[in-house]
């Protein structure tokens, strides 16, 4: 039945979607019907439908979306406090996580199992019919069907195309300033080896991906956790004293999309950062594996971005976008380059041609930025949907990050919940997750967990994430009521 036109008619469509929102008939992360939709539906002018959704909007109950549409947020009501900014300890982390994190690893290799643990598009969210097009295509093109040794600094094209993508976030790059590499973790390897020895320090934020500090212990080096806040990323002041009271060599920075706590720096935290770095003549080493996956208008600058002197080490790689198994990234090392060259020559003499191409071929006929839209879409709409459910099953308390892009949710329970038990206990229900502990060398995060939202919507899923939390309050209550 059409709607009449009436005096404030959008203020009582406000009103009774307002009321959907807070009955939960539209949840978290649902999409409204588009501006026309519902136009052409209720018999509504343009105006009219417009002006009920900026009331919502200014009730904070839903958000734009660019070139998607409005999505609803998670009701006031059930907003969950921002984890607490971290605190480590000024000295260097002796514990490793290692049998922790080989046992979470294993987990992938049960297909009944739900990986909240691990960070990585679905094959779901992967253009897979299009890859397999881009491979023929490139067995046609290249010298030997692609199977011959490439130069040591690359696929040309492809990081021509890469040097014409960092234009997005504001960087002057050229394709001699970049070299390829099997990933970003390679890129990162690459980079600490060529700027750091054995007994060096390396200062990094806290909590960190494992991958990192696995690396970093492996390459024999002082690990300098400093204080992190999940919304801004490293806290300056304590970058600032770190760096007059200790001889750190080198710092490693996640700018964008922290993993795990999805933090991002401001511009300005970024410039100060490049600023400081340059001061003291220290490098960074840059991973922005995840700022393509902005949910913002625009894609986030880096510290490269305001880099002048050559001391960052920017790596980055397709393994969290496009295709993980292809195994492609790359690094701008700056003033190191031909000490990365070295390295990639000894250590691996080519990149693969064949995969190199495919991911060239994507980025040069926009398919690329289609797909990053697609899948920036999902992964926002996912966010919203487990920041929701964790609000309605998790313990009274409960503490989650709010990213704005990536995979991953930082969870903080009460201090009575360790989440190794958690894990343990979930994965007789096929529950996999990533205990805090697995993000730092100290004795902290015991009751923090990381959740990748990389998996697709469903019932099941939710179900999955009440079950959790479900284990969480369980373990709370029984913890509690032995003080």
């Amino acid at each position: 039945m059409n709607i009449k036109s009436k005096p404030f008619l959008y203020l009582k469509i406000a009103d009774r979607l307002e009321k959907q929102i807070i009955d939960e008939v539209l949840k978290a992360g649902d999409k409204l019907p588009s501006v026309r939709m519902l136009c052409r539906e209720q018999g509504l002018s343009m105006n009219t439908v417009t002006q009920a959704y900026y009331e919502l909007e200014s009730r904070s109950l839903i958000e734009t979306r660019p070139r998607s549409g409005y999505y609803v947020c998670i009701p006031p009501i059930k907003r969950l406090a921002i984890p607490e900014t971290s605190n480590p300890s000024a000295l260097n982390g002796l514990l490793t996580p290692d049998d922790l994190v080989n046992k979470v690893y294993l987990d992938r290799e049960d297909p009944k199992n739900t990986l909240f643990s691990l960070g990585m598009p679905h094959d779901d969210f992967l253009p897979i019919a299009r890859l397999n097009k881009g491979l023929m295509q490139a067995m046609r093109s290249l010298p030997a069907s692609g199977t011959s040794y490439e130069p040591t600094q690359g696929n040309e094209d492809l990081r021509r195309e890469i040097a014409k993508w960092s234009f997005g976030w504001g960087a002057d790059l050229t394709e001699k300033d970049l070299i390829t590499t099997a990933g970003c973790i390679n890129a990162i390897s690459y980079a600490l080896m060529a700027v750091s020895n054995p007994g060096d320090t390396i200062a990094i934020e806290s909590p960190a991906y494992f991958g990192i500090l696995q690396l970093a212990k492996n390459l024999g080096l002082n690990v300098l956790e400093l204080p992190t806040n999940a919304i801004t990323g490293i806290e300056i002041e304590a970058l600032k004293k770190a760096l007059d009271s200790n001889k750190i060599k080198v710092c490693l920075f996640v700018s964008n999309f922290n993993n795990p706590c999805g933090s991002s720096m401001p511009d300005e935290h970024k410039k100060e950062v490049v600023r400081l770095l340059e001061h003291y003549h220290v490098p960074l080493i840059e991973d922005d594996i995840h700022g393509d996956l902005y949910f913002s208008n625009n894609r986030p600058t880096t510290c490269k971005t305001y880099d002048e002197s050559g001391l960052v080490l920017y790596c980055n790689s397709i393994s969290k976008t496009l295709a993980p198994g292809y195994r492609v990234g790359w690094i701008a090392p700056g003033k190191f380059k031909e000490q990365v060259m070295k390295l990639k020559r000894y250590h691996a003499l080519s990149s693969a041609p064949l995969t190199s191409e495919v991911v060239s071929i994507f980025l040069k006929n926009g398919r690329y930025e289609n797909h990053l839209r697609k899948l920036r879409q999902s992964l926002y709409h996912n966010s919203r949907k487990y920041i929701g459910a964790i609000a309605d099953y998790f313990p009274e308390g409960t503490r989650v990050s709010q990213p704005q892009g990536g995979y991953f949710l930082w969870v903080e329970l009460d201090k009575a919940v360790n989440t190794v038990d958690l894990y343990q206990q979930a994965m007789k229900q096929h529950i996999s997750i990533a205990p805090g502990r697995m993000f730092t060398l100290q004795a902290q995060f015991d009751h923090c967990m990381r959740l990748s939202f990389g998996l697709p919507w469903t019932s099941a899923l939710e179900k999955k994430l009440q079950q959790l939390g479900k284990l969480a309050t369980n373990i709370q209550r029984s913890s509690l009521a032995l003080v």
